[in-house]
């Protein structure tokens, strides 16, 4: 990657064109820019004294890299001096849709998705969240996937996670069946005790209603965990 010697605290529009970020960009690409000139270009100006680029590598720095700014509130970003709601709405808009885009497509006319389908598409959107994040999957009779929904972020237990609140929209889409799916921040995959009495209950409470579950799966770092794939929980 191509480094510049520019004096940053001078505004962008003083620069060169030729080293001027956007400039760049537009004649070589976007891979040859470094973080902060990226960066730079979604706030596009500085403030008093400071260029963009400056407060660019002054975010960088605070949070830890371009990970570290996925983690980050609005608020968090607005307490740096020349960042406001609008620009901090940029950066995280910015951050998501790169999120996004690394998330393999799911299938919605496939009949029957694996857990390692889903693994793929899910976990470049939950392997960098702080919290966890349970989620449901919905399937008609044929089994084809209706769409996916949120029931609750934070650290999951039996009382934040009420199979009222699961099978709500399951009841809703007329669902046929469900599959569960929450992210472990920790990396490690491997369920709780928590995770395991969870299961039991919904399970319990989908056979109840009719809506079968078909597997809980939870994300972690690079790997994952299949109740159905284990044969835990899910057939007992």
């Amino acid at each position: 990657m191509e480094t510049l010697k520019t004096d940053t605290a001078k505004g962008i529009k003083n620069w060169p064109e030729i080293e001027r970020p956007r400039e760049r960009l537009i004649r070589h690409g976007p891979e040859i820019l470094s973080d902060a000139h990226l960066l730079a270009i979604l706030l596009r100006t500085g403030r008093k004294k400071t260029s963009a680029v400056e407060i660019a590598n002054h975010l960088l720095r605070q949070f830890g890299g371009l990970a570290g700014l996925k983690q980050v509130s609005i608020p968090e970003l607005c307490s740096v001096n020349g960042i406001g709601p609008a620009k901090a709405a940029q950066i995280l808009a910015s951050l998501e849709l790169g999120r996004r885009s690394l998330a393999q497509p799911l299938n919605r006319e496939l009949r029957a998705l694996s857990s390692r389908d889903i693994y793929h598409h899910y976990h470049p959107l939950l392997r960098d969240m702080k919290r966890e994040l349970f989620k449901l999957l919905l399937f008609d009779g044929k089994n084809r996937l209706i769409k996916d929904t949120t029931i609750s972020t934070g650290s999951l237990s039996l009382n934040i996670v009420h199979p009222r609140e699961v099978f709500k929209p399951a009841v809703r889409e007329s669902a046929s069946s469900v599959i569960l799916l929450h992210n472990h921040p920790s990396g490690d995959p491997t369920p709780s005790p928590e995770d395991r009495e969870l299961t039991r209950r919904l399970v319990k409470a989908g056979r109840i209603m009719g809506i079968k579950v078909l597997d809980h799966i939870v994300i972690g770092d690079g790997r994952y965990f299949s109740f159905a794939d284990q044969g835990l929980e899910i057939h007992d």
